[in-house]
Formats: structure tokens, C-alpha cells, sequence
């Protein structure tokens, strides 16, 4: 099936007792065993079924499936955010003592996490540039336990070059976590260039529409666990059976990733997304491919729109051709370059203020990829925990607005932005 079809149908096999075309909610917290051998071997993974909504749900498994198929990947685990789901990416793989090296142009909830709170675990982060993808191989040292960047960094739409830092990840023999929430996987697949696992928040564009919270996370498949340096995998676990990840799932070795964050971190802390809020991201699924059009259309007039503007110092929008991004971006993305801008107004943070508090169709509130139009300022909301020099190093200034785009006919979002800016004129 292409894209948009998979988008439709794929991972759904009609329920047989009743035939629903549309896919059902499975709104229970547990699942009947047939017998007591029957509840064990589920236990014991001799046997694949439902056991507790916490560690699964039907609903819920025809969501993974899908995003699994349409990011080219081998299985997926859905969590309450896309928060949780970079959290237990990492403590999947590490632990107290390893270190990951990650770039440093990052939503400043996750930089916050690896700066903060990753260290009191014991987990050191080294965050570099990732502009030059030569600074990730020098900060790898032997505790290095993975790489891990965003495809296109959240406020400052910086692109990263997937393939070069994926080349050095294989290089060490270590994998490649990429989040692609601002490159949904109509647009961009993070595995078929050098990723190992990709990462998205199910809140944005997947979903869509600004109505329920979850991430997930795709195991590529590809990785091999079975390096010793990798003891999470290698080592027998005493709270599931003295397995051992890496060796002891067969047919399922390929997916180890996967299953182990479902079967310790999802199991034991518990992160779980509710089946109606799979329910809801299926729905935003289907047209995924319809909206990304519109967005990556207005996305490229309102960066030509900004572009021009008087009132406007510097735009970064991927793909405006003049812009030091663009390069990358072109190469990678092929089915538009999505609807997130960056833009600096005259006038520095009291400007990029006069224009915020005009906005009148444009909404002022910390999210993206709504279908609606939204925009905010970083330096004092989303990024705001992060010191002069660290939003510095991450390319935020102090009159950056992100503005997200939305599917609004495009006359009316410009005519929105014309009017606010007038403001900093007057």
C-alpha cells in the first residue's frame, strides 16, 4: 500500500463478531486469560495477547502497527507524550554511569531533561552543535550509549544531516534516536536514512488537531543489541525471568528495543496512553498526508510573506531558498518542508510582544502542528528555564516568535500577520 492508503488502512483486521468498519475504542482496564496456562505463557512471553491496558490495549496496538508501517519500521510503542517517550528512549538503553551525546538545539522541555534531570540518574548528556556533524564524534567517549538529535530543532528549524551523524553513529557502534515531530513520516522517514529509532510527539501533526496528548517511539529494527557494552540488553533482567533482551527473544531479537521498553519502563512506570487518545491520533492519521500539503504550502508563502516584510529582521524557514538550512533541507525533503517558521521582528522583545498580543486569528499558546495557526515567544515561555548562554547556543533570541501554521486559507493568515505587524510600525 503507498502512504496515504496505509494511512487508511493499514494494521486494521476487521473484527469478525462485529464487523465495524471504523476501528473500535477498547475502552477495559484488563483482559480475561483462557485458563491459567494461558495467563502464564502471556506472562512469559511464550505467547503474544492482551494482558493489562497499561502494557497494551487493541486500540491502542492498531496505532503502533500503523505508525511502524509508515515510518518503514519494525515495531512501535505508544506512550502518554511525547516526553515520556524520549525519557524511556534513553533509560532504555542507559543507566547510571553511560552518557549520550545530543545535539543542543532542542525543545526546551527535552533540553531541560537531558541538562537536569538525565544527571540525577547518573545519565551525562554532552549537547553539541549538530550544524557540524563532526562535533558529535568528538564528544563520544567510551561510556557513550547512544546519539540523539531532532530532524529539524524546535524553535530555531536548524536541520540536522541525518545520514552524516547516523554514519558516525555506525562508525561507534551506537544508536541513532531521532525525534521527526516536525517532520511527520509523509514527509520525512528518519530510518531510511541512518536512524535507528524515531521518536514523535502523536500531539502535533500526527494528531493534529490540538485535542489529546501521547507520543511514540519506532524501533527500527536494525540495531544490534548484542554488544556487551549494551549491559541492559546482554545481562539477565531478575524482574522479568532473568531474560536477557539481546539473545533470549528469537524471532523477536530484531525488535528487543521495542519490547523491552514495554515490558520495564512502560510496565513499571507506567507512562501508558489512554485507548480513546489512540483512537483520536488514528483520526488524525488519515488525513496526515492532506494536511501536511496545505501546511508546508502556506508555510513556504508566509516565510515569503515575512521575508519581505519591513517590520521583519531575519526569517528561518526550511525552505526558503536563500536560507543557510535550505541545503540540507532540500535534500531531505522531498514532499514539503512543513509549517513551522521562525521569524525575528524590529524592535526585539518589545516588538516580538506588540506583535504577539495583536495576533487575532493566530493563536497565542505553547503547541504545534495544530490545524489552526498558533504562535509564541520561546525566550520567555517555552524556553524560558534555559540561561542567556544556552539559549544563545541554541539559536534563540529574544525577538524570535515560532510561528506554527495552520490549514486556514493562506489570504487570512497573511492579512493576520500584515495587521500585527503594523504594530511595530506604529
Amino acid at each position: 500500500m503507498r502512504f496515504e492508503t496505509a494511512a487508511l488502512h493499514g494494521a486494521q483486521v476487521i473484527e469478525q463478531d462485529t464487523l465495524s468498519r471504523a476501528i473500535p475504542i477498547h475502552r477495559t482496564t484488563a483482559y480475561l486469560f483462557k485458563s491459567t496456562e494461558h495467563a502464564a505463557n502471556l506472562f512469559s512471553l511464550k505467547e503474544m495477547g492482551n494482558i493489562y491496558t497499561r502494557i497494551g490495549n487493541p486500540t491502542q496496538n492498531i496505532l503502533e502497527e500503523r505508525i511502524a508501517m509508515l515510518e518503514g519500521g519494525a515495531a512501535a510503542l505508544a506512550l502518554a507524550s511525547g516526553t515520556s517517550a524520549i525519557f524511556y528512549s534513553i533509560i532504555n538503553i542507559c543507566e547510571a554511569g553511560d552518557e549520550v551525546v545530543a545535539a543542543n538545539n532542542l525543545y526546551g522541555g527535552t533540553y531541560s531533561q537531558f541538562d537536569s534531570i538525565l544527571p540525577q540518574l547518573g545519565i551525562k548528556v554532552h549537547l553539541v552543535d549538530p550544524t557540524d556533524p563532526e562535533n558529535f564524534q568528538k564528544a563520544i567517549t567510551e561510556k557513550t550509549k547512544a546519539l540523539y538529535c531532532e530532524t529539524i530543532g524546535n524553535p530555531g528549524l536548524t536541520m540536522t544531516d541525518i545520514e552524516a551523524v547516523g554514519k558516525i553513529a555506525q562508525a561507534n557502534n551506537l544508536p541513532l534516536i531521532v525525534d521527526s515531530t516536525f517532520t511527520p513520516p509523509c514527509i520525512f522517514r528518519p530510518l531510511e536514512h541512518g536512524a535507528n529509532i524515531v521518536i514523535h510527539s502523536l500531539t502535533k501533526w500526527i494528531g493534529g488537531h490540538g485535542t489529546v496528548i501521547g507520543g511514540i517511539v519506532t524501533d527500527g529494527g536494525t540495531f544490534d543489541w548484542t554488544d556487551p557494552k549494551f549491559t541492559l540488553f546482554n545481562t539477565p533482567d531478575t524482574s522479568y525471568h532473568g531474560l536477557r533482551y539481546a539473545h533470549d527473544l528469537g524471532e523477536m531479537n530484531t525488535i528487543a528495543f521495542a519490547l523491552r521498553m514495554r515490558l520495564v519502563p512502560l510496565r513499571n512506570l507506567g507512562a501508558c496512553i489512554s485507548p480513546d487518545n489512540c483512537w483520536a491520533f488514528l483520526q488524525g492519521i488519515e488525513t496526515l498526508s492532506l494536511r501536511m500539503e496545505r501546511h508546508s504550502a502556506n508555510g513556504l508563502a508566509v516565510a515569503k510573506f515575512l521575508d519581505k516584510h519591513d517590520q521583519v529582521d531575519w526569517v528561518n524557514y526550511p525552505g526558503l531558498e536563500k536560507g543557510n538550512n535550505y541545503k540540507t533541507a532540500s535534500h531531505y525533503l522531498k514532499n514539503g518542508f512543513g509549517g513551522m517558521i521562525a521569524f525575528g521582528v524590529k524592535g526585539g522583545r518589545d516588538g516580538g510582544k506588540n506583535v504577539i498580543e495583536s495576533l487575532k486569528l493566530i493563536s497565542h499558546l505553547a503547541n504545534v502542528g495544530d490545524a489552526k495557526s498558533l504562535a509564541i515567544h520561546p525566550a520567555s515561555t517555552t524556553h524560558s528555564q534555559l540561561s542567556t548562554k544556552q539559549l544563545q547556543e541554541s539559536g534563540i533570541s529574544d525577538s524570535m516568535i515560532r510561528l506554527s501554521v495552520g490549514i486556514e486559507h493562506i489570504d487570512d493568515i497573511v492579512a493576520d500577520l500584515e495587521q500585527a505587524l503594523k504594530k511595530v510600525e506604529s
